[in-house]
């Protein structure tokens, strides 16, 4: 079984990070993790040759069905609702802002490849199936986050913070290997983002939410419906945020309650 992760930029113009992960049924690990991906055809062709013809859960960082022309998506305003303490808010998404909406292009040329769109997540099943997620408020989820990780670029937050936050979220993904699913990642967490600006920065941002994203689809995978929780629906567009199993009351985000 495969996972892969797509930090999906919103326009073509922007790169793209992408992270394979392979399960071999007690550990998850990379096996390819490009991080300036250009236009639509190279994403595609990596997810292809990343899945091959087996199995594989991509998960997406990025709007997959947008049909309201302005304002934001059901699921982004409850989401954003119930993670604003977090300031985990989503981004509104809408077709004005959004031209072309470039998640539903990927959607549609995974699906002639033999995936299905289906925010439905099936236990331990093999699929071959693309999802939606956020990595802000999974983080705050998986991690117990009361806030999430300031490492996104913003004028109020210098260079030293940023590489602070990033050092911090890598140590976070890399404690995953005590987690359940396991993830073991050293090779692209050894690299220390300090010092790092620009360009460089950016992707390195970009490859761990990527990183995040495959691990997502791994836990969403692991624990079908018991470990995340849905918002919105298949129609009017959806973001699924992984849940730890076990937590009794999912209208509160971990570490708010």
């Amino acid at each position: 079984m495969r996972f892969i992760g797509v930090d999906l930029a919103w326009s073509s113009a922007n790169p793209t990070a992408a992270v394979a992960l392979e399960w071999d049924g007690h550990t998850a690990k990379p096996v390819g993790w490009p991080s300036a991906l250009g236009d639509d055809a190279e994403v595609v062709r990596f997810v292809a040759e990343a899945a091959g013809r087996g199995p594989a859960l991509v998960a997406v960082d990025a709007p997959l069905v947008v049909p309201n022309e302005l304002g934001a998506r059901p699921c982004d305003r409850e989401l954003s609702q119930t993670y604003r303490r977090a300031k985990a808010q989503a981004y509104p998404a809408n077709r004005r802002r959004l031209h072309p909406v470039r998640g539903e292009a990927l959607v549609a040329t995974l699906e002639a490849l033999g995936f299905v769109h289906d925010p439905n997540v099936v236990a331990r099943e093999p699929v071959r199936q693309v999802v939606e997620v956020f990595p802000h408020p999974a983080a705050v989820e998986l991690f117990g986050l009361t806030e999430i990780l300031r490492y996104k670029a913003r004028s109020d937050r210098p260079l030293p913070l940023r590489w602070g936050e990033l050092r911090r979220y890598q140590n976070l993904l890399r404690s995953l290997r005590e987690a359940e699913p396991r993830l073991e990642a050293e090779a692209i967490l050894k690299e220390d983002p300090t010092g790092l600006r620009g360009k460089a920065l950016k992707a390195r941002e970009d490859l761990l939410d990527a990183l995040f994203c495959a691990y997502i689809a791994l836990h969403l995978w692991y624990w079908g419906e018991a470990g995340y929780r849905r918002f919105g629906d298949l129609a009017t567009g959806y973001i699924l945020v992984p849940m730890r199993p076990g937590l009794t009351d999912r209208g509160t985000p971990a570490g708010l309650g």
